[in-house]
């Protein structure tokens, strides 16, 4: 609940700069080497530098490469897009992975998740009505940047085989800030010190909020662990109000019903087929 709550404060400071006129890129460019600059420093402190070695450094570099464009299509749909929407839209992530993992990692997928996939599919289009705020490239941009997130996260589990979770994040965040650093001439504002704070503060937001979802999945089953996550929506919705008094539609709600519901199918359905391969 907390890594939640942590995401979604990170993305309504990501919302809040790139209202500001400060582009995606700069933004993912700059939190990308304060973050790189935070894992090195804790490393090093702790003398486990050593944990950042990889034996595929090729595919880190094309993760990193594809990492990109998550948050640059991401971020820049929150410049128009309500908070609460962008996050129904990524609930669609559970059912983009449970397609992938049966048509690219041949993972059996039975005629029950099949089924709650494409119901999950419909709540998504149903949520991107957009008379409840924004416009239809706005929500396309976020399914775009959901997919792509789907794809890290399946790479990102045949890597972490061989490489720690640490290195996963450095090596993706070291992709990320050289692609967006190559782009930034284009893009470059100069920067307040205020605005740098909130940069920092959006960093460490994210790092905190990746330990406390790695914490958590240490201690519980994933399908425990899960549902939790769909918490997100009650923070984007308050967040969103609080700060830009976003009221999310009605077909938003019916939407994000049909999502939450057919995505805690989809995992209790892979539960089970968890503990029968057991």
């Amino acid at each position: 609940m907390l890594a939640m709550l942590l995401f979604q404060a990170m993305d309504a400071m990501a919302k809040w700069l790139v209202k500001a006129d400060i582009s995606a890129v700069q933004v993912i460019a700059v939190r990308s080497w304060m973050m790189l600059a935070m894992i090195l420093l804790v490393l090093a402190l702790r003398g486990k530098l050593s944990l950042l070695r990889t034996q595929k450094p090729s595919t880190h570099a094309l993760r990193g490469l594809l990492a990109f464009f998550a948050p640059f299509f991401y971020f820049t749909a929150l410049k128009d897009l309500p908070l609460a929407d962008a996050t129904v839209i990524f609930f669609s992530a559970t059912f983009i992975l449970t397609a992938a993992s049966a048509l690219f990692f041949a993972e059996r997928v039975g005629w029950h998740r099949w089924g709650a996939v494409a119901v999950g599919f419909v709540g998504v289009i149903v949520a991107m009505n957009p008379q409840g705020g924004g416009d239809i490239t706005g929500y396309l941009m976020v399914l775009v940047a959901t997919s792509i997130y789907a794809i890290l996260f399946l790479v990102g589990k045949h890597l972490s085989r061989e490489d720690s979770v640490i290195a996963l994040v450095f090596w993706i965040n070291l992709g990320m800030g050289v692609v967006a650093s190559a782009a930034l001439p284009w893009y470059w504002v100069d920067m307040s010190t205020g605005i740098l704070f909130k940069l920092f503060l959006m960093t460490a937001v994210a790092l905190a909020a990746h330990y406390a979802l790695t914490a958590a999945f240490s201690r519980a089953e994933v399908s425990a662990i899960a549902p939790f996550e769909y918490s997100a929506l009650i923070w984007a919705a308050l967040l969103g109000y609080l700060i830009w008094l976003e009221i999310p539609s009605t077909n938003l709600w019916i939407g994000a019903a049909i999502i939450v519901c057919s995505g805690i199918y989809v995992i209790h359905r892979e539960s089970l087929a968890a503990r029968a391969a057991a």
